[in-house]
């Protein structure tokens, strides 16, 4: 599903960081290796029809590479 992330992400925290992360394996074969870290945030998006919600999503993210593998969780309100 393609969707775009409309202004800042708020409520940031991470759960889970280097060999914690299960696609730890996948990241670095991608990606690169780095100090991967899984995080989550609250964020308002736009779907494909249009539609704009605010949405918790997570992502992984490293130092030196970014973010990377946005994915919506469950849609807030």
């Amino acid at each position: 599903m393609y969707f775009e992330i409309i202004g800042d992400i708020t409520h940031v925290e991470t759960f889970a960081r280097g060999t914690s992360i299960l696609e730890i394996a996948r990241l670095r074969r991608l990606h690169g290796r780095g100090n991967w870290r899984k995080r989550k945030g609250i964020a308002r998006v736009r779907l494909e029809d249009g539609t704009v919600l605010l949405a918790e999503v997570h992502w992984y993210e490293a130092h030196g590479i970014g973010r990377r593998d946005f994915k919506i969780k469950r849609y807030i309100g």
